[in-house]
């Protein structure tokens, strides 16, 4: 399993942009950092009192370790059954900051962490990337 990214610089989400974040949760969006990875980073996006208040995760590799990270991020345990869009399959569930929303397709796994409570937020996000990266 790749390691959880972590923010380590300045950019644009190549998924998402920060007014598409700002609409989608509800929230300024004052920053956007991004991880090491290059061929596709996760997006961190920050609040104005300079927590994260939404990331964006993609992973593109085997299936078995897309569905891997899905299940980490909402355990298919304990978490409500996600299937947007059309195809993803997954989960999301409250978190202690907020909410997950965690889907996979083949070998692609988009992971959403939003520090609202409504899943909606986090979905669509994830509609958003999904469709931007043509997965």
């Amino acid at each position: 399993m790749p390691p959880d990214p972590r923010p380590t610089r300045a950019g644009q989400c190549p998924y998402l942009s920060k007014q598409e974040a700002q609409d989608a949760n509800g929230q300024h969006v004052t920053a956007v950092k991004l991880s090491a990875d290059q061929s596709t980073p996760a997006c961190f996006f920050y609040r104005p009192d300079g927590s994260v208040q939404l990331s964006v995760r993609v992973y593109t590799g085997t299936s078995a370790i897309a569905k891997a990270l899905v299940d980490k991020a909402a355990p298919v345990d304990t978490s409500n059954p996600a299937d947007q869009p059309a195809g993803w399959k997954g989960g999301y569930q409250p978190s202690a900051d907020g909410v997950v929303y965690a889907v996979a397709k083949a070998g692609s796994a988009v992971i959403v962490t939003s520090n609202q409570k409504q899943s909606i937020k986090a979905r669509t996000v994830a509609e958003k990337a999904i469709a931007a990266l043509k997965l």
